[in-house]
C-alpha cells in the first residue's frame, strides 16, 4: 500500500467519529454533505479496505476504521501543536518546551532551574511531567517530548545523553526506628520493614517495585505520601523507612529527627543526564534550553 493521506481525510474521520454522523461531521469541515460522501468513498477505494458502516442511524467505524482513527488523531493533533507553536513564534516569539523528568529531577532541581530559564526567557511556557527514564528515552526518540531527565542505565540507541548531575538515593527512619543505628543498609535488608512511598503515579514508586521484585520480596507500603517532605514528617514519627535523594534527606534533616541510611545498591549511586533527539541542529529553543541546563548544574539550588 503506497497511498498519501490527505490531511482533510483524516479531520474528517475524526468528526466522524466524534459526530457519529457524516452530516454533523462534513458541517464541522465547512463541506457540503455530497463532498464528504465522496471523500469517504474515495479514501475506501484508495485503500481497499471497508472503513464504515452506514446505517439509517448515523455511521459507525468498522475495525479498519478505528484503527486509522487512532491515528488520525494523533496526526491532527501534531499539526495543531505545530501551528500553534509556530503562531506563537510569529505573533508573540514566543514557543513552547515538553519536558520530561524522573522523580528526582523533578522534586529537587527542575522547578527552580526552569523559573530562571523563564526569568530570561518570559515568552517561553513548558509542558512538564514526571516519567520513569525508560518512558522519556522512548518519547523524546518519537518526539512526544524535546528534553528529558533521565537517571540510570538506559538503551540510547536513537537519542543523545549529556551528563547532567550526580544523584544518590538513600534511606531514612526516624530516631527511634530499629534501623537508625546503621550507617548501611541493603534494600533487600530493608524490605522487612514497612515503607513511606510517594504515590502511585510517581517514578520513584514504579522504581522501587522494580527493585522489590528483582530482590524477590514485597515492597510494604504503609501509607502512600504526595511529597518528600511528608514522607520525612512521617519517618519522624516512625512510621516506617522511605528512600529520597541524599541532597533533600540532608535538608530536611537539618530541621527533622531524622536518620539517613546508606544504601549499598548500585543502583543508588546514579549519573542524570539530559536526554535530547540525536540531530543536529537541534530546534533553537530546544538548544538554549539544553545549554541553561549545562550552564547552571553546578550552581547552588
Amino acid at each position: 500500500m503506497n497511498y498519501r493521506f490527505d490531511l482533510i481525510d483524516l479531520q474528517l474521520i475524526v468528526f466522524v467519529a466524534d459526530e457519529g454522523s457524516l452530516t454533523r461531521a462534513a458541517t464541522r469541515m465547512h463541506i457540503s454533505l455530497p463532498a464528504a460522501s465522496v471523500r469517504m468513498k474515495n479514501l475506501e477505494s484508495a485503500l481497499d479496505l471497508p472503513l464504515f458502516d452506514r446505517r439509517n442511524s448515523g455511521i459507525a467505524l468498522l475495525p479498519a476504521g478505528q484503527v486509522l482513527l487512532e491515528h488520525a488523531r494523533q496526526v491532527v493533533a501534531q499539526i495543531e501543536r505545530l501551528q500553534a507553536d509556530l503562531m506563537r513564534h510569529v505573533q508573540e516569539g514566543q514557543g513552547s518546551l515538553r519536558v520530561l523528568a524522573n522523580t528526582t529531577a523533578m522534586t529537587e532541581f527542575l522547578p527552580l532551574v526552569l523559573n530562571r530559564f523563564l526569568v530570561d526567557h518570559p515568552n517561553v511556557s513548558f509542558e512538564l511531567r514526571e516519567r520513569l527514564s525508560e518512558e522519556i528515552v522512548r518519547a523524546v526518540s518519537e518526539g512526544a517530548a524535546d528534553v528529558g531527565i533521565v537517571a540510570g542505565e538506559v538503551q540510547a540507541d536513537r537519542v543523545r545523553l549529556i551528563p547532567y548531575r550526580s544523584d544518590r538515593l538513600v534511606l531514612i527512619s526516624g530516631l527511634a526506628h530499629p534501623l537508625a543505628g546503621k550507617r548501611s543498609v541493603s534494600f533487600s535488608e530493608a524490605l522487612e520493614n514497612d515503607f513511606i512511598g510517594l504515590h502511585e503515579g510517581s517514578a520513584i514508586h514504579f522504581f522501587l517495585g522494580h527493585a522489590a521484585r528483582e530482590a524477590r520480596k514485597a515492597l510494604k507500603v504503609r501509607i502512600q505520601v504526595t511529597d518528600f517532605e511528608t514522607m520525612c514528617r512521617m519517618a519522624e514519627s516512625n512510621v516506617g523507612v522511605g528512600v529520597l535523594p541524599e541532597k533533600l534527606a540532608r535538608r530536611h534533616a537539618g530541621n527533622m529527627a531524622i536518620h539517613l541510611i546508606r544504601l549499598t545498591d548500585s543502583w543508588a549511586s546514579r549519573d542524570l543526564r539530559i536526554c535530547t533527539q540525536d540531530r543536529e541542529p537541534l530546534p533553537a529553543l530546544t538548544q538554549a534550553l539544553v545549554e541553561f541546563l549545562i550552564e547552571t548544574k553546578s550552581l547552588p539550588l
